[in-house]
């Protein structure tokens, strides 16, 4: 159960990530300058991802909740911060 959590929020933030670089593309951030970092991010993202469920398909759980969680834990903890931000209502600049 907790494994599907953290590839649901794997698939999340590899979602998030796609959706910028597709905007990147298209406004011209994403150029020849930066493109091979987007693609070994996007990749990274994707080997997260589709490893995890690869070993969770074959029985592999200890490692794929392991590999599930080098992403979906510092993510969650993430938007724990931002939302402890928005609700503490204190004026951060």
């Amino acid at each position: 159960m907790l494994f599907r959590i953290l590839w649901g929020v794997d698939i999340v933030a590899a979602l998030t990530a796609l959706a910028f670089f597709a905007i990147g593309i298209e406004d011209g951030t994403v150029s020849s300058v930066n493109i091979m970092l987007w693609l070994a991010l996007l990749a990274g993202l994707a080997a997260i991802v589709f490893g995890s469920h690869a070993l969770q398909a074959h029985g592999q759980r200890g490692l794929a909740f392991i590999l599930a969680a080098v992403l979906g834990v510092p993510v969650l903890l993430g938007c724990l911060f931002f939302a402890l931000l928005l609700a503490s209502g204190v004026r951060w600049n």
